[in-house]
Formats: structure tokens, C-alpha cells, sequence
């Protein structure tokens, strides 16, 4: 079984990528250097993915993946966006974004949203390459479901009628923005192989 490093130590990425990669050893990167974290000064998901793959990849020597996701909300002007993890603060808590969200957004008719996913693959003296995954929904108004992490009990996708949080690991990983980000690494992978 490969081996496949991950620049993140958030509990809820690293499940779906094991859902979606089963043929490989899915390593978060706090196993192999504790404490690693990446200030993510970027302003957009591409440059995010790229600072936390990049830096990983030089740290171990090795290839390295890495993704910046996010939720966009189209009321809000694309709010929480880049800041989606530490909207309501830096403590970076889901219960809290999701409540800053539904605040912002009141009784607002248009609420729709998309999850945005960008994966990062980044080896020592090569050009990083980036694949982006979106899916279309609309906000709730208040919580549904007990699965995912993040917004997802408050992201309705019409196509299911189902949040997120209402889908199955295997199930949400057929249609979530990290899915459809990944299905792209993954054919790349194929091909480059």
C-alpha cells in the first residue's frame, strides 16, 4: 500500500480522504513532524493549498498533498470564503461559525452557497499542481444532521434533499467539493504513472 502524506492534522479532512483514497495509506502530516502548522496568509484557496503543500513537501523531502476548502456564501459576497475555519474566531469552532453564518445571513431569501476544495500537490524541485472541486447548495436555517465536520449540517444540497451532515462518509464523497477535487488528483495520478 502507498503512502500518501497529508499537510493537515483537521481530524474531519483526513477521514475523507481515507473514504476516498482506500488503496493508499492515508499519513497526516503531525504524524511525521508534530506541531507542523502553516500560516495561511493567503487571499484566495489556490494560494493556501500551495503555502501548506509547498512548505510540507520541503520539510519532508517527499510529495506531499495538501487542500484549502471552504464554504461561500453568495449573500455574503463569498463570505466566510478563506476564513471559513476561523469565521467566528481563531479557535477555529465549528458550532460558532455555523451560528455567525446564520446570523449574518438572517431571513435573507437567496442562500445559496457552494463548498469550494482546492488539492495541492507539491514534490521537492517541481511544480506544484492544483486541482478544484465545487459543489453548488443552499443554507439552511438551522442545523441538520450529525455526520461531516464544519458546515455541513447547514449546507442542503437540492439534488440529495440532504445537508451534508444527512449524507454517509461514502456518499458524500461522491459528490462533496473535496471529492470532485480529488477524483481530479486521483486521474492525474493514473495518468502520470
Amino acid at each position: 500500500m502507498k503512502d500518501i502524506v497529508i499537510a493537515s492534522n483537521n481530524k474531519g479532512k483526513i477521514n475523507d480522504f481515507k473514504v476516498i483514497f482506500p488503496e493508499y495509506n492515508i499519513i497526516p502530516i503531525g504524524d511525521l513532524i508534530p506541531g507542523f502548522d502553516v500560516e495561511e496568509t493567503g487571499t484566495t484557496f489556490e494560494d493556501n493549498a500551495k503555502l501548506k503543500s509547498e512548505a510540507a513537501a520541503q520539510a519532508l523531502n517527499k510529495p506531499v498533498i495538501a487542500d484549502d476548502s471552504g464554504l461561500e456564501v453568495f449573500a455574503l459576497n463569498g463570505e466566510p470564503g478563506v476564513y471559513s475555519a476561523r469565521y467566528a474566531g481563531l479557535e477555529k469552532d465549528d458550532d460558532a461559525n455555523i451560528k455567525k453564518v446564520l446570523e449574518q445571513l438572517g431571513d435573507t431569501e437567496d442562500r445559496r452557497a457552494q463548498f469550494v476544495c482546492v488539492v495541492s500537490l507539491s514534490a521537492p524541485n517541481e511544480k506544484t499542481i492544483q486541482f478544484k472541486g465545487t459543489v453548488q447548495g443552499e443554507i439552511t436555517l438551522n442545523k441538520i444532521g450529525d455526520e461531516g465536520f464544519g458546515y455541513d449540517p447547514i449546507f442542503y444540497v437540492p439534488d440529495l434533499n440532504k445537508t451534508m451532515a444527512q449524507l454517509q462518509a461514502h456518499e458524500k464523497s461522491e459528490i462533496s467539493h473535496r471529492g470532485k477535487a480529488i477524483d481530479q488528483l486521483q486521474r492525474y495520478l493514473k495518468d502520470d504513472n
